[in-house]
Order: structure tokens, then C-alpha cells, then sequence
């Protein structure tokens, strides 16, 4: 089952990547971070972030997050999932609310 257009950019953001790193991009370069779908292209999260937030977004940069490793009670090592994380720079004079989500 596929999901529709106005289905898909709720399904495309996942949720706010909010660290420390990206605090302090978002003061300085009026970027912000997000987890987004491991399918999910630089158009569609884009378009999503227009229009979930009402805001002009100028530049999207993606990258793959690898898993990390970690150790089990039994001592086997086994790996987390690996996870997409987009960089979303707003145009001049835009700012992004996290909480202020249009439906």
C-alpha cells in the first residue's frame, strides 16, 4: 500500500535531530537537522519541510548515519540500525519553530 502526497511528507520527517551541533548551525547558519526516511529524496524533504512548517527552504544536504555497534548482555557485539539525517538551511530571514506544525 503507497501512500498519497499529503500522506507521504508526514511519513517523509521523521522527527527533529536536536544536538548541540545543530543549536548551535541553527544560530549561525540558519541550518537544522532532522531524521528522515531512508528512502526519502532531497525533493521530498524539501517539499515537506515547506509545507509542514511554512517556511523557504534554500539547501538540503542528506547523509547516512551508520549503526553503532554495541555490546550484548552475553558479550556478542551486534549493531543498531543505521538511520538518514538531513541538513535543511532556510532562506534568509526564515526561521523554523519545531512545536508550530501546520496540519
Amino acid at each position: 500500500m503507497s501512500l498519497g502526497p499529503e500522506e507521504r511528507r508526514y511519513a517523509v520527517l521523521i522527527e527533529p535531530h536536536i544536538t548541540e551541533k545543530v543549536t548551535d548551525l541553527g544560530e549561525s547558519s540558519n541550518q537544522y537537522a532532522f531524521k528522515v526516511a531512508k528512502d526519502a529524496t532531497k525533493r521530498e524533504i524539501k517539499s515537506a519541510v515547506e509545507s509542514l512548517f511554512n517556511v523557504k527552504v534554500a539547501n538540503v544536504t542528506t547523509l547516512n548515519v551508520k549503526g553503532k555497534r554495541r555490546r550484548t548482555v552475553r558479550g556478542s557485539m551486534t549493531r543498531l540500525a543505521g538511520w538518514k539525517k538531513a541538513y535543511i538551511r532556510l532562506a534568509e530571514g526564515e526561521n523554523l519553530d519545531y512545536m508550530a506544525v501546520e496540519s
